[in-house]
């Protein structure tokens, strides 16, 4: 690998759609940083991939500042520089806001709000000097209302930031892409109980279109890719 090998950090990338970003972008020769909560789930996924040479892995919580700043720093220390980052650390509570238990909201909002921007503050500075691009993956429940959807109003508020960020670090050569996915078929569901009926998007599917917005032409900026699986209604 070269010193100009892209890299980025991926939150929430031991399974599902971030551990699919991360395959596809070490298939593509990046240099690839995976953060997560659960040591052993990072540690198995390296260990599926066999420990390739590309990638770290390094525990910790997406909304917790000083974690997201040591993944950053553990990027520019190990690989030099950082390209892009790709906040996908989420999750919903499956519950609803007027009946649901306000236990675990505080946890989701967090995650699903604060995360995002924690990333953005924490790697703006190194984006800069390579004119890189935040990644965001928000969800069409980000944009079509559902009753009583408290994770919808995450992913609303996720929706915003990117707009918001993209106003502010576009004229400094930084790109900002929200991808929206629909019914994806990922752990995601396991808080659901199972996983909805009709036809749905693979984890593959959604890092398809997330490695399509990064491999845009220089100066090329693709802001919101909604992508939903043929059949969905919402």
């Amino acid at each position: 690998m070269t010193d100009d090998t892209r890299v980025a950090l991926v939150t929430g990338g031991g399974s599902g759609i971030g551990a699919a970003v991360a395959r596809r972008l070490l298939d593509a020769g990046q240099r690839v940083v995976v953060t997560g909560r659960g040591e052993e789930r990072l540690r198995g996924f390296a260990k599926e991939l066999g420990e390739p040479e590309g990638l770290l892995t390094v525990p910790g919580n997406a909304a917790e500042y000083d974690d997201v700043r040591a993944a950053v720093g553990t990027a520019l220390a190990e690989f030099g520089r950082l390209d892009t980052v790709v906040a996908n650390a989420g999750f919903a509570t499956g519950d609803s806001v007027a009946e649901g238990d306000p236990a675990g909201w505080t946890d989701m909002v967090l995650t699903n709000v604060l995360g995002p921007a924690l990333l953005i503050r924490a790697s703006i500075d190194a984006l800069k000097e390579t004119r890189g691009r935040i990644v965001l993956v928000g969800s069409v429940a980000g944009f079509v209302p559902t009753p009583g959807n408290l994770y919808g109003a995450t992913k609303y508020a996720v929706t915003g930031l990117a707009e918001n960020t993209r106003r502010q670090v576009t004229e400094w050569g930084v790109g900002v892409t929200l991808i929206a996915p629909g019914r994806v078929e990922t752990p995601f569901w396991d808080a659901h109980g199972s996983l909805p009926p009709g036809s749905l998007l693979t984890a593959d599917q959604i890092a398809d279109s997330v490695v399509w917005a990064m491999d845009q032409p220089a100066g090329v900026d693709v802001n919101t890719v909604v992508v939903r699986p043929l059949g969905q209604p919402n």
